[in-house]
């Protein structure tokens, strides 16, 4: 029987947008009790008001930096004033920026994209587990992509920072073999989210550009994926789901149309 996600406690990260923001309202659709984390308070807070509209019982939010021990500490902290246990984690904060080859790439959008998309991924995961161990049919989902799979001109670190992800949750996986925590990764190709606009670092019309005369993945396509994920029988893992539109064959194979 498929795991019956109402007043499950759900952890979402980077959840003020993009694919966290559609996580959050799509597990408060299935009647989840959610925690949500963002740096932008603001933003979390409408995304917990939209929850708590589509049918959540209870919706938190509460700062957090990924990229920064303490605040992760400090989250999780907050967390177990709330619950003594997570039943799903989702690990989604993260992102790219720049598309400089080495050459000219710049230290702070490396450090970035590490902090973020791999060292983020390994703290939450370490300070939240011991809510995890004790729970069998809990669930972790990384937040992946499509370039962990394959590199791309321009993507050296971004790509690294997701084959890492990739490589984390394979051996997390092995690690909680025998606990009942199950451990998977969702990787999408071509999604509009804010993603490219802060690649390009505020450039909405080069960000545009990457989707001309595509149809591409919504936040909402992923959202989907993950509920699905977390939503299988307890002795069901899904290890990893590689998602692409139909217009993107290859991660540089693109069907694009003309006007």
């Amino acid at each position: 029987m498929p795991t019956n996600l109402a007043n499950q406690w759900v952890l979402v990260t980077g959840a003020s947008s993009g694919f966290g923001a559609a996580a959050a309202r799509a597990f408060a659709r299935e009647g989840s009790k959610l925690l949500l984390g963002a740096r932008r308070v603001d933003r979390l807070e409408a995304v917990a008001t939209e929850a708590n509209k589509a049918g959540s019982p209870a919706a938190h939010v509460h700062a957090l930096d990924v990229a920064q021990t303490k605040s992760v500490n400090e989250f999780v902290a907050w967390v177990k004033t709330k619950t003594d246990r997570l039943d799903v984690l989702v690990n989604n904060a993260g992102g790219a920026k720049g598309i400089d080859p080495v050459a000219q790439a710049k230290d702070e959008d490396w450090e970035f994209m590490m902090q973020t998309n791999v060292l983020g991924v390994l703290r939450m995961t370490r300070a939240c587990l011991p809510l995890m161990v004790n729970n069998p049919g809990s669930t972790i989902l990384n937040i992946g992509s499509i370039a962990g799979h394959v590199a791309y001109e321009g993507g050296a670190a971004y790509c690294a920072a997701k084959a890492a992800e990739l490589k984390i949750t394979q051996a997390l996986r092995l690690e909680l073999s025998g606990t009942g925590v199950r451990v998977g990764t969702i990787d999408p190709g071509l999604a509009e989210t804010e993603f490219s606009i802060v690649r390009f670092k505020g450039d909405t019309e080069r960000a545009k550009k990457v989707y001309e005369g595509i149809n591409p993945l919504t936040a909402e396509d992923i959202a989907e994926a993950l509920i699905w994920a977390a939503s299988r029988p307890p002795h069901v893992c899904i290890d990893e789901m590689l998602i692409k539109c139909t217009d993107q064959a290859a991660i540089h194979k693109v069907h694009r149309r003309t006007k």
